[in-house]
């Protein structure tokens, strides 16, 4: 009996310390002990301080100034609390701080999702009107067409399609690539994306491009240099060796400055295996799951900006594709631990606040784009969920079995990629109480 509840209690400390890691990381050898060091009292009295003088000082004649002052005030409250309370994710780079503020900033976000899907469209749009006024002079129809002409296939119509849009489209798969970090998924992925706008192109005109607009430019030159980068920079990650010096045992100037800066890179970067040949069929589903939300993810940016009339350029539309991109990063970590560590029995919360960010944002424009969807051609929508759920399966599959039978075990690591532990090491500092990680 004591055996059993020995071995019980042991196997439930593992199960809290593996959610624990994923869902608040604590932070090892501290050498500035004021950064890390909780100040709830000085945080209280300096918000305090700036109500106050917020509140009684300034000028309250304007009701549109009052009611930005209220909602930063709220937004300003919020984020301590966020900084006080919430857990940091599975990062504690630069601060826990910077993390659990983004993690404030995501419950704010679907907050207001939350309260945009309870009011009509002519509500909606007079607040983002409120916002900016000048979004009244833009329609639509406006927008850049990207379809026309398709058979005039010149070097200067190539490159008038190089706009920021594409370096945008190519840092985005970068990113994509330093996340997922598995070479056959991110293709996967970007074929995929390439079929979602075939299929949803009747109602989005925007999604209507040349062939080779298509396949050139998006699919080799944008998804696949971006892929390529962001797994190189992986590669380079991993080979590190990941030590770090104290800055307050380094006596030059350079040397501490070097060690500010690197306080903004990661403290280590593990690797991932997503597939491995032993994976049961619930990995499997669970990333067939992840890669279908990551199309709706990428569909309601469009259908936001289309059923609410946005410019691609404007700012809300490049401040949500950066917040959610921010917010995205410890998410995807937390599935990844969710998904390939049997002792994690719970999904971080990052992750579960952003899954509901993904269904409400898809909500609200099912809801407020209802003409939009009433020509919806249903036979189109039928076959993309099939077509990617196959694929989808297919590819985690095709994986799997490549890495079992098609690759020995060092190319396989390039697949995924895993440290190769040969690779040559690049030490930050030298250091004689070291971390590795």
């Amino acid at each position: 009996m004591e055996k059993n509840a020995k071995t019980n209690s042991n196997s439930a400390r593992a199960r809290f310390d593996s959610f624990n890691t994923i869902n608040e990381k604590p932070v090892d050898d501290i050498s500035l002990e004021f950064f890390y060091t909780p100040h709830s009292i000085s945080a209280l009295a300096f918000a305090i301080a700036i109500v106050i003088y917020s509140a009684f000082v300034r000028d309250t004649d304007n009701v549109e100034n009052n009611i930005w002052a209220g909602m930063l005030c709220c937004i300003f409250f919020f984020l301590i609390i966020s900084v006080l309370a919430f857990p940091n994710g599975p990062f504690i780079r630069p601060h826990p701080a910077i993390w659990r503020m983004v993690f404030g900033m995501s419950v704010l976000y679907l907050l207001g999702c939350l309260f945009l899907l309870f009011q009509n469209y002519e509500t909606v749009k007079n607040i983002l009107y409120w916002f900016d006024p000048t979004l009244k002079e833009f329609h639509i129809d406006m927008d850049k067409e990207y379809g026309v002409n398709c058979s005039d296939v010149t070097l200067e119509r190539i490159w008038s399609h190089v706009d920021v849009f594409a370096l945008g489209h190519y840092l985005g798969w970068m990113f994509k690539a330093i996340l997922m970090r598995h070479m056959g998924i991110l293709w996967a992925i970007s074929f995929m994306w390439e079929i979602t706008e075939i299929a949803f192109a009747h109602l989005l005109p925007n999604f209507i491009e040349c062939w080779w607009d298509a396949l050139i430019l998006d699919v080799l030159i944008c998804n696949g240099f971006g892929i390529w980068c962001g797994l190189k920079i992986c590669q380079i990650l991993e080979m590190r060796e990941y030590k770090w010096v104290s800055i307050r045992d380094i006596h030059s100037t350079t040397g501490k400055i070097k060690r500010a800066v690197l306080q903004f890179t990661p403290e280590s970067f593990t690797s991932v295996r997503w597939l491995d040949p032993k994976c049961s069929y619930m990995r499997i589903f669970a990333l067939c799951q992840l890669v279908l939300f990551w199309q709706i993810s990428e569909l309601n940016t469009f259908f936001l900006k289309h059923v609410f009339e946005l410019p691609a350029s404007h700012l809300l539309v490049t401040a949500r594709l950066i917040f959610i991109g921010v917010v995205v990063a410890p998410s995807v970590r937390q599935y990844y631990s969710y998904v390939t560590d049997t002792t994690c029995k719970r999904v971080g919360t990052q992750c579960w606040v952003y899954g509901c960010i993904m269904v409400s944002e898809a909500l609200i424009c099912i809801k407020h784009g209802r003409e939009l969807f009433e020509r919806t051609q249903a036979i189109n929508i039928v076959v993309w969920l099939i077509v990617q759920m196959l694929i989808s399966v297919l590819c985690v599959i095709g994986c799997v079995v490549w890495n079992k039978y098609g690759l020995t075990r060092e190319n396989s690591r390039d697949l995924s990629p895993i440290k190769n532990t040969s690779s040559p090491k690049v030490t930050f500092e030298s250091n004689h109480n070291s971390k590795d990680d």
